[in-house]
Parts: C-alpha cells; sequence; structure tokens
C-alpha cells in the first residue's frame, strides 16, 4: 500500500510538472523603436490575452541596465520589453542585450527563454546567441529582420556620405532625418548585404546554438504594398548559410512595422514550444 501510495504521488507529480511552463518571453524592438513599439503594434495585447503576463522593461542607459518591474515577474509565463541604442551599432546593441539577459537569468534561474526580434532586433538578438548568450535560450523568433542585409543601409550610406562643407548645408536644410541617418551610420554599415569583411559576412558563417528558429517573413501581396524595407529572401534564416534549413518559415503579406497579426503568430509559435 505503501509503495503505492509513493508510486502514485510520484505520478501526480510528474503531470502536475507537465502542465506547468514557466517560459520568459524577451521582446527586442527594432531600428528607430523601443520597448513601447510592442504595445503601439497592439502585440503584447495579443500576449495578455493569452495568458502571458508583464513582467517589466529593461531600459539600457550610462550607469548600465535598469529594470522597471511589472507585476507579472512571478507568473509562469511572463514577457520582458527592452529598450536599446537602437540608432547604434549592431555590438553596442548586442552588449546591452547581453547584460540584460544576464539578469533575467538571475533573476529567473533555468527557466527557459525565447528571444523575439523585430527587424534589425533580430539580428541583435541572433548576434548575442552566436556570441554565446544561448544558455536557457531555447528559441529565436525573428520578424521582418535583415539577416542578409538590406539595400536601404547601403542608399542611406550613400545619402549621408557628403563631404563638408556641403554636409552643413545639408544638414541645415534635412533637419531632423538627416541627423539620425547621420548618428545611424555604424549601424547601416553592419546591415550592407554581406560579402567578405562586412558584419553579415561574418556573423552568417559562425556556428549558431542548436535551438529552435522561426522566421516571420513579409511576402508578397496582390493587395497590400509588402515590405520595402528589408526584401523577403534576407528575413529567411534558412538563406543564412550556418542555418540552412534550420528555421520554420511564416508568411504574412503586410509591411515592415509590426502588426497585431504578429502577436498572434507569436503565441501559435509559443504553443508547440
Amino acid at each position: 500500500m505503501k509503495k503505492q501510495l509513493i508510486t502514485l504521488l510520484v505520478l501526480v507529480t510528474s503531470l502536475f510538472s507537465l502542465t506547468i511552463r514557466a517560459d520568459v518571453l524577451v521582446l527586442v524592438h527594432g531600428y528607430l523603436g523601443a520597448a513601447q513599439s510592442w504595445d503601439r503594434s497592439g502585440i503584447t495585447t495579443v500576449l495578455q490575452q493569452h495568458g502571458w503576463q508583464r513582467a517589466g522593461v529593461y531600459v539600457a542607459g550610462p550607469a548600465g541596465v535598469q529594470l522597471i518591474p511589472a507585476a507579472g515577474m512571478q507568473a509562469e509565463r511572463k514577457f520582458y520589453a527592452v529598450d536599446l541604442p537602437s540608432e547604434a551599432p549592431i555590438l553596442v546593441q548586442v552588449y546591452q542585450l547581453r547584460a540584460m539577459l544576464d539578469a533575467i537569468s538571475r533573476t529567473h534561474g533555468d527557466e527557459p527563454v525565447i528571444l523575439v526580434g523585430h527587424s534589425a532586433g533580430g539580428v541583435v538578438a541572433r548576434t548575442a546567441l552566436v556570441l554565446g548568450d544561448a544558455r536557457n535560450v531555447k528559441a529565436l523568433i525573428t520578424i521582418a529582420s535583415p539577416h542578409l542585409g538590406t539595400v536601404r543601409a547601403e542608399q542611406a550610406l550613400d545619402t549621408t556620405d557628403i563631404p563638408f562643407p556641403i554636409s552643413m548645408m545639408t544638414d541645415f536644410f534635412a533637419g531632423e532625418s538627416y541627423d539620425i541617418a547621420m548618428r545611424s551610420r555604424s549601424l547601416y554599415v553592419d546591415l550592407v548585404r554581406p560579402r567578405p569583411g562586412t558584419f553579415l559576412y561574418w556573423l552568417n558563417s559562425q556556428p549558431h546554438p542548436d535551438i529552435k528558429y522561426f522566421s516571420i517573413v513579409r511576402g508578397q501581396s496582390d493587395v497590400g504594398p509588402g515590405d520595402y524595407i528589408v526584401p523577403t529572401y534576407s528575413q529567411d534564416m534558412n538563406n543564412i548559410p550556418a542555418l540552412r534549413g534550420r528555421s520554420s518559415l511564416v508568411n504574412i503579406p503586410v509591411t515592415h512595422s509590426l502588426e497585431p497579426v504578429d502577436g498572434s503568430v507569436i503565441v501559435n509559435l509559443l504553443s508547440d514550444l
């Protein structure tokens, strides 16, 4: 009788453990985005409607990373948004993201982490994994990310490659948009199409951790404008030499920006992990 009781308790405990899945979702915004991008797009609303709780926002600053906590830190399924210097080069953003992932790991121990990155944020998240931050990460989901670069970065570099003193006149007449582009030149360099000597050429040839990969790409549409920022082939991680055939593909015929439908796709992908 005692042996049967112990067996029953073990069985109940194992079944109970299967029903509880403590996961941590980390949302990484893209170029000129912020942690609030996920709120403005409606994605966090979709996540919360499906049981994911807001745990807080990690902010990068001169004194290091700081957490603005929220009520859901102890929830079984929770999400953090991060706020990175989106105009900075990829490796600068990676340095900040790695510090945030370290803090999340200290808070949540061995709980599995899923990274979701939009646009350049997907490249930032993938670079962090390649550089050794895959300890608890079990999946990477990227949305409209320029894994194979974009001609728009090259065009932006050409536009801002104006010698002094002509650049002063351009700055005067172009205003804030030109200032942003000038501040972002190092990032544009990182996002040019891969060829020997470029950042993406190096990144795409590196060993990648053995985790799940999902590419949410902006496909062609007969009714929508499509993605004029990043071509579809560049968004598909299967086209990365080191990841060929390893990424699941989801095609959504919308523009480059985040959309509520992305939230529904993320929820469906998470349910299968």
